[in-house]
């Protein structure tokens, strides 16, 4: 009997062949079989049921379990497919799409598109849902096979799928793989790894259904989205389910029309976001404080074109591997009898390449710090927008380093120091690090040798460690040009969102030529690091409208003191108290309409205004100001001057 060769966990054993992963995995722990979804067989991510071939090398084998991102992508994937089964069931004739997890939307865990044989309802939805639950109790297998491209194609088309076939054709050469479900109509062209059966899925909830095209292109055929939740627990989806109701009285979409702060005007282009003057207050408050921060750490700020001739986006790079996220070329007009393409920027980096690239460099010159708020556009599916969190034209509060090899692990602490400082300054404290690496057997689209990307990886390993920083490593999401690691805050609710990005480079400087005269006096490549700390300055706004539900701290608060008279005979005062809060550098609303005190105070609250000030005859009369705080109310009379004192600390020490 011949034997394969197994390694879990840094423990190594042979087992008798033929095996399954999950035979494997039995032998070394029956305990951590039962709670696995999957595996990674030698890096690659495979169904349990994944037949292993003897040969002289070890395998080596990780359990994909419940508790890792990894095991929770698998469970939404596969409940995105037990959701299509289940509609297949409902309404035969129905045509599939596609139904991915979703693993960083706040809103949702899944979704598959259909076109069903009628217009598909909410009230559907429990119908649905409740055909999901009774397969998932019969423990239908998820089945693979790996089929010649051909025959793929026939079998689809015996189905009358024409969608699916056309995905086929642009994607396999060669063989593909196919699951299905035992004992239901469902077959899709996938890639898998999947659940074992239907019984492994037992907390899940549909959530939503919407309107969608196929490939995002209002040309093509109008489908359906159904959307989903799913979790390896009851009591994670239940805990869910109540952050996401809190959550909707924070949409940021509702609370920016409430509060006057930006609006999206689908007249004038979807994704596209006009910030109104109260919103603007609070941008260039984070934007003042950033630069505050950015001249401190020694960046020197600079501004570059909304466009660039094309060759430096195919130099970069980022016309071929972000080709689907690319405006078109344009062409200057032809009466200039110019032949040269531009290109709307995507990214700031070529132009901090082209800043450095303007002058001959010293290794006494490095590092250098570029920063810039940089508005880039990305040519985003309409079905994927989402109010400030994703949009089509953004600005980056972006900033290049460029530095020697020597000082590369430095300045990414130092980056990962700023990130956690800035956060901490707008009121987060918890963080989930991920180090993203590059992942798979054929590392196809990145750019540079094994061995850069080697070096490239341990920066970043020896950066967290030496802040005792923990992280989770995920392969396959670095950045086509390096490796990177990403910050996630929890918000006040506990949501994780990601904003900061700290990515090594040394793909660009190769590309773009760009060297400095070391201490030998010889020619050397530096090299980068790319990092955003907002990520954008939308998405970080709408997570701060999120995180405070509206409420901002009195530093960033667009209206910071609402000054309340009684009585009409009390507006010269009033406005006097206004102009001397102006005049010590508040932003200040005076309400002397003839409305009772009650109803301008209720407005001020619902306009989340820190504080207020109640102005009556005693007030006149004391030369005082009754005041009260958003939160704690009424706090008592005091004197101008010390208002002013409490306020004047409290907007210094940027508390929240």
């Amino acid at each position: 009997m011949s034997e394969i060769k197994v390694q879990i966990d840094g423990n190594e054993r042979g087992i008798p062949a033929p095996a399954t992963v999950a035979d494997a995995i039995k032998a070394f722990d029956r305990d951590v079989l039962k709670r696995s979804l999957a595996a990674k067989l030698n890096g690659d991510q495979v169904d349990l049921n994944k037949e292993l071939t003897a040969c002289d090398e070890v395998l080596s084998i990780e359990p994909i379990t419940s508790e890792t991102r990894d095991g929770l992508e698998v469970i939404r994937h596969s409940t995105a497919h037990l959701l299509a089964a289940a509609v297949l069931e409902l309404f035969p004739g129905t045509k599939l799409g596609v139904g991915p997890a979703l693993m960083d939307d706040p809103r949702y865990g899944f979704y598959y598109d259909v076109i069903a044989p009628r217009n598909l309802s909410e009230e559907d939805l429990p119908v649905i849902e409740k055909k999901m639950r009774a397969m998932a109790k019969q423990n239908l297998p998820y089945r693979r096979e790996d089929i010649e491209k051909a025959k793929i194609l026939d079998m689809f088309a015996e189905r009358d799928e024409p969608l699916k076939r056309e995905l086929i054709d642009e994607k396999v050469d060669g063989t593909a793989s196919v699951y299905y479900i035992d004992n239901s109509s469902f077959i899709d062209f996938c890639l898998g790894p999947h659940v074992p059966h239907t019984g492994k899925l037992q907390a899940f909830k549909l959530l939503a259904l919407s309107g969608a095209y196929w490939k995002g292109d209002a040309e093509r055929e109008q489908m359906q989205r159904i959307y989903g939740i799913a979790f390896a627990k009851q009591e994670e989806l239940d805990a869910w389910l109540k952050q996401r109701e809190e959550a909707e009285k924070r949409d940021h979409r509702k609370l920016g029309r409430e509060l006057d702060l930006f609006s999206i005007e689908e007249d004038f282009g979807q994704g596209l976001i006009f910030w109104h003057p109260k919103g603007g207050v609070i941008r260039t408050e984070m934007e003042n404080y950033l630069r505050e921060q950015l001249q401190l750490r020694g960046y020197g700020m600079v501004f570059t074109p909304h466009i660039a001739r094309r060759q430096l986006w195919q130099i970069s790079g980022h016309e071929q591997n972000y080709a689907d996220s690319l405006f078109e070329p344009m062409k200057m007009p032809e009466k200039f009898g110019e032949d040269t393409e531009f290109r709307i920027k995507p990214m700031n980096c070529p132009g901090h390449i082209g800043i450095y690239a303007s002058s001959p460099r010293s290794y006494r010159d490095l590092p250098l710090r570029y920063a810039e708020f940089g508005t880039v556009y990305r040519a985003e599916l309409s079905g994927t927008l989402h109010g400030l969190l994703r949009v089509r034209g953004f600005t980056q509060d972006d900033a290049h380093i460029f530095c020697t090899p020597e000082q590369i692990e430095g300045e990414i602490g130092d980056c990962v120091d700023f990130a956690y400082d800035v956060f901490g300054t707008f009121g987060f404290q918890k963080f989930k690090v991920e180090l993203s690496v590059r992942g798979g057997a054929d590392n196809k689209g990145y750019l540079g040798s094994d061995d850069d990307w080697a070096a490239a990886e341990r920066a970043l390993i020896n950066a967290l460690g030496e802040r005792a920083i923990p992280y989770e490593r995920i392969e396959g999401e670095a950045a086509f040009y390096g490796p990177k690691i990403d910050v996630k805050v929890e918000d006040s609710i506990g949501r994780l969102w990601q904003l900061s990005t700290v990515q090594f480079d040394f793909n660009l400087p190769e590309r773009f030529d760009l060297e400095y005269t070391g201490e030998d006096n010889h020619k050397h490549r530096p090299v980068m690091v790319h990092r955003a700390l907002f990520g954008s300055v939308e998405r970080f706004f709408g997570v701060l409208i999120e995180h405070y539900a509206g409420a901002f701290p009195l530093w960033l608060a667009p209206v910071q003191v609402a000054v309340l008279p009684i009585t009409d005979r009390i507006n010269e005062y009033a406005d006097s108290v206004a102009a001397e809060l102006r005049a010590a550098g508040f932003r200040v609303e005076s309400n002397t309409r003839s409305d009772k005190i009650g109803a301008k105070i209720r407005e001020a609250q619902l306009q989340k205004v820190p504080y207020m000030l109640v102005l009556g005859d005693k007030e006149l009369e004391d030369g005082t100001v009754a005041v009260r705080q958003r939160k704690e109310g009424d706090i008592g009379a005091m004197s101008l001057a010390e208002f002013v004192e409490r306020i004047t600390a409290e907007r210094a020490s940027r508390s929240h």
